[in-house]
Formats: C-alpha cells, structure tokens, sequence
C-alpha cells in the first residue's frame, strides 16, 4: 500500500512538472510570435523570421493583409499566432 501511495506521488510531480514545462512552452512562443508579428510590419517575413528564431521558435506560418500581418510560430511543439500592424 505504501509503494502505491509512493509511486501515485511520484507520478502526480511528473505530472505537474511537464504541465508547467508546457505552459512556459507556450508562453515563450506566444513572446516570439508576438515579437516576430511587430518586426514583420517594418521588415517582412524576413524580419519575422529572424526575430522567431532569435527567440527560439521557427516561423510556420506568415500572412499580409492590407497593413495587417498575421505570423504563426511554433516553439518545442507549441505553436502561437499573433497579429500586428503599422497603421492606425
């Protein structure tokens, strides 16, 4: 009984620390797409695919529309959109 209890708790840390592991994850792509949208509306996709890997993240997606750009980044897994624009 005791082993189980042991072994409950052991699997319920794991648990906890991958769920966190995932929600920096995702937190960290959200950062690079947002950070590679705003570069995309002086720079274009160039720009918006250096600032993703500079943040660790590769860019999967790009789009303009209009003055708007709309980037999707991906980052271990996790991926993030972002939009962002240069005019009023």
């Amino acid at each position: 009984m005791l082993l189980a209890v042991v072994v409950m708790a052991a699997l319920s840390v794991v648990a906890v620390g991958v769920f966190s592991q995932r929600i920096v994850d995702r937190g960290r792509a959200q950062t690079a797409a947002d950070a590679a949208a705003l570069a995309a509306t002086e720079g274009g996709r160039a720009a918006a695919q250096r600032l993703a890997a500079g943040n660790g993240a590769v860019l999967v997606g790009y789009a303009e529309a209009g003055d708007v750009v709309t980037v999707v980044v991906e980052l271990n897994g996790e991926r993030a959109t972002a939009r962002a624009t240069d005019g009023p």
